[in-house]
């Protein structure tokens, strides 16, 4: 089966003609409007309120609505601040404080002090909860309330990407009450300091906000409120926008985008990201505990034709590490090409000279998954493996396949620094450690980079780090995305981040044509 643009693209100049053409925005921004309501369309269900437990997408737009933290992260992946004012390390970086802005409420009006940040941290940084965000807000060793507008954290060594790593999405500030009471009640109710409040929460049909009166920011939030519908089916989603009926798609693929693309009254919306589709193995189970045979699937795939298939001209290769050209402190490896003979020496070195069968499971959401999955049972054929896709339910799979599966396709969103995706991912303490790999030689390059304040340093260490996932091979992953989305023109205030996973929605607006603005 030829990988190819002409086999997979019934659009090739136009995808050729948009990968080179970014939005550009506007220095003259017109004045926001107060007022209406927004209708977003998500396509996964809100299954997780709490702050601190959220993993897709549409959770972490949930608890960004609802809740702060001391940091954001500004569309540059710079951190501005958010509860914190302002921020500063002391020389060596092995120490920081925050000032916490006074007079801030949370939702049932009880002030928000730097009580209940440390008590957000204590709980965040408990393994107990297996919180994503404890292996991602930096090495925290010690977290203290100085007075109670300001906090100082004490870290295990120096680490200069603490302002931009707690604006991770799960480090969000609760109440200290709710923490030492009734935690589990965060699972379906909400009580934090963002820009909106809850109304109503149906997980598998709809999320309703309404402004936060009382919210720090007393011109933001523009909007009233804020409905999120979730639809399974993209092809409604694209449907609704362009009838009208919702305001904006979070998350948009290339096939919608080119036929939203041009459409009166539409703006397509489009970011270089991070963001990347990959295949997991369980290193720890045969035949994926010999790097052999993982490096031979990999060298069965064409990066080229993954690049045409996967993202359609929207997106880059990749090369078997997360990291890219979007990220600071990379430098690139020497590009893994596609070699079959090479593929079929190193299994049979493996003691597999027929190669091997196996089953490779993809979830529904997104349906990238299922299409990395197939393109790669195609490729590997030619070496003599024999794929086996297996399409699941999402739900299903995060319950039975995720974390625990031994060959599985994962989709996963930029993080603000290089240290936040491996430390999600790779190290053999991430949160989310799938591969189990658990490298320890790895981890020591990456620990020795999250503590070193010289850019030379660090991206020889990063490049040191890649060369050796590129190497092993704990993951296959064969392209990066751009972040796709769009809008109706009415909509206003909101561009598309390149972590994705940020929305930034207190400062959208709708002007005077919205249908919803009265």
């Amino acid at each position: 089966m030829p990988f190819n643009r002409r086999a997979f693209l019934g659009s090739t100049v136009a995808a050729t003609a948009l990968a080179a053409v970014f939005p550009r925005v506007s220095l003259a921004q017109p004045t926001p409007e107060a007022g209406g309501t927004l209708r977003v369309a998500v396509d996964q269900a809100v299954s997780v309120l709490h702050p601190l437990l959220t993993r897709v997408n549409p959770e972490y737009l949930t608890a960004e609505l609802l809740y702060s933290g001391l940091t954001r992260l500004g569309r540059d992946m710079l951190a501005e601040p958010d509860l914190a004012l302002s921020w500063e390390g002391n020389e060596d970086l092995s120490v920081w404080t925050f000032n916490i802005r006074p007079d801030v409420t949370f939702h049932d009006g009880t002030p928000c002090t730097a009580d209940d940040v440390v008590a957000s941290f204590q709980a965040i940084l408990n393994p107990d909860l297996s919180s994503p965000a404890r292996n991602n807000v930096g090495p925290i060793d010690k977290v203290e309330a100085v007075d109670a507008t300001t906090v100082r954290f004490t870290l295990t060594s120096p680490y200069a990407d603490l302002p931009v790593a707690l604006a991770y999405n799960n480090a969000r500030i609760i109440p200290a009450s709710v923490i030492a009471g009734d935690f589990d009640s965060l699972r379906s109710t909400a009580n934090g300091t963002g820009p909106f409040r809850l109304v109503s929460y149906e997980p598998d049909r709809m999320v309703v906000v309404e402004k936060n009166p009382d919210y720090y920011d007393p011109a933001r939030p523009y909007l009233d409120r804020v409905e999120l519908h979730v639809f399974p089916d993209f092809g409604a989603q694209v449907s609704s926008l362009m009838a009208g009926d919702i305001d904006m798609i979070s998350t948009l693929g290339p096939n919608d985008f080119l036929r939203l693309d041009g459409q009166d009254g539409i703006d397509v919306l489009r970011s270089e990201s991070g963001q990347f589709c990959n295949v997991n193995f369980g290193t720890d189970i045969a035949p994926f505990d010999d790097p052999r045979v993982r490096r031979a699937l990999a060298l069965t795939v064409d990066r080229d034709a993954m690049v045409d298939f996967m993202t359609e001209g929207f997106g880059t290769k990749g090369n078997d590490t997360p990291l890219n050209s979007s990220y600071p402190f990379f430098k690139p490896l020497t590009q893994r090409e596609q070699n079959i003979a090479e593929a079929k020496a190193l299994l049979a070195e493996a003691g597999l000279p027929d190669g091997f069968e196996a089953e490779l499971v993809a979830s529904d959401r997104p349906a990238i998954r299922t299409q990395l999955a197939v393109a790669l049972r195609e490729m590997a054929k030619e070496a003599g493996i024999t794929i086996n896709v297996i399409t699941m339910p999402h739900a299903t799979y995060l319950d039975q396949v995720w974390t625990k599966g031994a060959f599985y396709v994962g989709f996963y969103n930029m993080q603000p620094t290089p240290d936040g995706i491996l430390k999600l991912l790779f190290t053999s303490d991430a949160a989310w450690n799938e591969t189990r790999w658990n490298n320890s030689d790895f981890d020591a390059l990456v620990n020795r980079a999250r503590s070193t304040l010289d850019t030379a340093e660090r991206t020889d260490l990063y490049t040191q780090a890649q060369a050796m996932m590129n190497d092993e091979v704990p993951s296959i992953i064969p392209a990066f995305f751009d972040v796709l989305g769009a809008k109706r023109t009415w909509m206003q205030g909101y561009d598309i981040h390149p972590r994705a996973s940020v929305f930034r929605l207190d400062h959208a607006w709708l002007d005077a044509s919205a249908p919803t603005k009265g």
